[in-house]
C-alpha cells in the first residue's frame, strides 16, 4: 500500500492534493456532489482524529497502569481539545452552497477551504508524531515538553477549523 502523504506530495495543485488523498471517492469537487463530498471529507478526518484521540485515551490508561498519575491530568488537556474537535466536526452542518442556493461559494473560496481540508488531513499526521513523542518520553524531563507540543498541535486543528468555518461564513456577508 502506498502512503498517503506520497500521493499527496505527487501533485501540485490543492484540489488534486485532496483528491489523492481521498482517492476512493470520485467526483469530489463536481457542484452537485459538493455537500456529500464535504460530508465524506470531514467524515474522514473526524474519524482520523478520532483514531489520535484514542491513543492518547490509551497512553493514559498505561501511565495510570505504571502509576505515572502525574502527567496524565496534563495530557488529559490535548485529549479534550481533540475530542471537542472530532465532536464539532462529526456535528457540523455539511456542505458548500448548492447550485440553486441564494449564497454560493466562488471557486477562489472554495479554493481557500480546501487548503484548510488539507493541512487538516495533515495534521494527523503531525498529532500521531507527537503522540508517539509523548510516549517515547513518559518517565523522562523532555515529558512536560511533549506534552505541551501536543496540546499545542491539537490547538492548532481547531484553529484551523475555525479559519476554515470563516472563510465560509465570510461568502454570506
Amino acid at each position: 500500500m502506498t502512503d498517503p502523504m506520497d500521493k499527496v506530495t505527487e501533485s501540485k495543485d490543492i484540489i488534486s492534493k485532496i483528491r489523492n488523498y481521498l482517492a476512493e471517492y470520485i467526483g469530489y469537487f463536481d457542484r452537485e456532489n459538493r455537500r456529500s463530498g464535504d460530508k465524506l471529507l470531514r467524515d474522514t478526518i473526524a474519524q482520523r482524529y478520532e483514531e489520535q484521540w484514542s491513543r492518547i485515551s490509551e497512553l493514559q490508561r498505561k501511565m495510570i497502569a505504571d502509576g505515572k498519575i502525574e502527567s496524565v491530568d496534563d495530557l488529559e488537556a490535548g485529549a479534550l481539545k481533540l475530542r471537542a474537535f472530532v465532536d464539532r466536526i462529526k456535528t457540523a452542518a455539511y456542505g458548500y452552497a448548492g447550485f440553486f442556493d441564494v449564497v454560493t461559494v466562488k471557486s477562489f473560496e472554495l479554493e481557500e477551504i480546501y487548503k484548510y481540508d488539507l493541512a487538516l488531513l495533515e495534521g494527523v499526521d503531525d498529532v500521531s508524531r507527537a503522540i508517539d513523542n509523548v510516549e517515547a518520553s513518559i518517565g523522562t524531563d523532555g515529558m512536560q515538553a511533549a506534552v505541551n507540543h501536543l496540546t499545542r498541535l491539537s490547538q492548532g486543528v481547531i484553529d484551523t477549523y475555525n479559519r476554515r468555518d470563516e472563510v465560509i461564513l465570510s461568502t454570506e456577508a
